[in-house]
């Protein structure tokens, strides 16, 4: 996420934060579901005392950013929905995914964070299939250092329980929705499904397996052109 937080920052102002339970927020807290995402949303846009701004949803952030956009159109100029979803695994009505969805819990309470090889190539076969041994071995860093197993097992939890698709045609600001075409953690189906339903949105597929598309690769040129087109529009 790095060169994709330094792009932004080259001509935007970039507000970001940590979900609770990650990173640099607090990690030992009583309440992880997805009430408190968008709580948590709220309380740092409040706190930021912000004109309105261009929001960008990546992953479950997307449902995040199509709630808060859905509740206060006046406040988001542009809204960006990158490797999305609106419904989690355990609420796509498909016996596959929920399959996927105590496979991937069970996983996670075994191997998060561990050099285990079959546990770190699976986390890093479904997030980035393309990634070198260098990517991969980030990969690993970052998730020993994100948060704990048992933390990280309650976020996703929480995440494949996500439902926001109601609120998909009450969102009335402009809309750009951007996915990797064999994206194997949020299946490109989920952002067909967002922009079907989404008035007038704007819909870039791009050439890529991984999650988060990677500096490297031929489409990141693209996705980042497209951003910054959409937000001077």
């Amino acid at each position: 996420m790095g060169p994709l937080f330094q792009e932004l920052a080259d001509f935007r102002t970039l507000l970001r934060y940590d979900s609770r339970g990650v990173g640099l927020s607090e990690w030992d807290v009583p309440d992880i579901q997805y009430d408190s995402f968008l709580t948590d949303l709220e309380t740092v846009i409040g706190a930021a005392e912000t004109e309105p701004f261009a929001l960008l949803g990546v992953s479950q952030g997307a449902a995040v950013a199509i709630d808060y956009a859905a509740l206060n159109p006046n406040r988001v100029t542009h809204l960006v929905l990158w490797g999305g979803f609106a419904r989690g695994r355990r609420r796509r009505e498909n016996p596959e995914n929920l399959a996927e969805s105590e496979a991937f819990i069970t996983l996670m309470r075994q191997g998060w964070g561990k050099e285990i090889s079959a546990f770190r190539d699976m986390f890093a076969s479904l997030y980035l299939p393309d990634a070198t041994d260098e990517k991969i071995g980030w990969w690993s860093q970052m998730q020993r250092t994100a948060t704990l197993a048992e933390h990280a097992v309650r976020l996703r939890e929480a995440i494949d329980n996500i439902d926001v698709g109601d609120l998909l045609p009450n969102i009335n600001v402009p809309t750009l929705i951007m996915h990797s075409e064999g994206d194997l953690v949020a299946p490109i189906s989920e952002a067909r499904y967002m922009a079907a339903r989404i008035p007038d949105a704007r819909f870039i597929v791009l050439d890529s397996t991984n999650h988060m598309v990677m500096s490297q690769e031929p489409a990141w040129q693209r996705a980042i052109d497209e951003f910054r087109a959409f937000l001077s529009d």
